[in-house]
């Protein structure tokens, strides 16, 4: 009994670091990127509901957000939700960036990049090897040490999202990688 509270202490004390290594304060801008919290489900699904309705992003189910809401990170001002984006994990090595959005008064700002590090920070804590990205906005990620790449590469994201995927025989997004191991640089001495 005593190794069982023992472990769940170690959860609770992991889960609390994850949070903390998440967290990222904005410059000037009074930006914080923190952990979600399963009551703002509803603003995050507001925050990229536009961009489904234009077909530019897949709809997400509330239920599984719910079930899934320590791999959700969001950006608040002033108590508002601005932006945020979630981790999915495929395996013991790799995740992907995904269902990241911006409102639209604050993009253009690097809130986008901010969110997409913080996200990284949140892999690389979780012991990922490497994040994987499906995108349009491709020149926002090679900024920040991803690499162009093929999705072939990557049949666990094809099996469980592109044959789902109503745009997957005319898709326009481009596969990034971000290389967490030591042994590989990303080309710009990131790791």
């Amino acid at each position: 009994m005593l190794n069982i509270q023992s472990e769940g202490s170690k959860t609770i004390m992991q889960t609390h670091r994850l949070k903390q290594a998440a967290a990222v304060s904005g410059s000037d801008d009074n930006v914080n990127i923190r952990g979600a919290r399963i009551s703002e489900i509803d603003e995050m699904l507001a925050i990229f509901a536009d961009e489904v309705r234009a077909g530019r992003m897949l709809p997400r189910n509330p239920a599984e957000m719910r079930a899934h809401i320590d791999d959700w990170l969001v950006a608040e001002r002033d108590g508002e939700l601005v932006g945020c984006v979630s981790l999915v994990h495929f395996n013991d090595e790799l995740c992907e960036v995904r269902s990241l959005a911006v409102v639209p008064e604050y993009r253009g700002n690097g809130l986008g990049g901010k969110l997409i590090q913080a996200a990284v920070r949140l892999a690389e804590a979780r012991g990922m090897r490497r994040v994987l990205a499906l995108t349009r906005a491709a020149p926002v990620f090679l900024r920040l040490g991803f690499q162009v790449d093929g999705i072939a590469n990557y049949p666990e994201k094809v099996w469980r999202d592109c044959q789902l995927c109503p745009l997957r025989d005319r898709c326009d997004e481009i596969a990034v990688i971000y290389h967490l191991d030591a042994d590989h640089s990303n080309g710009n001495g990131s790791r």
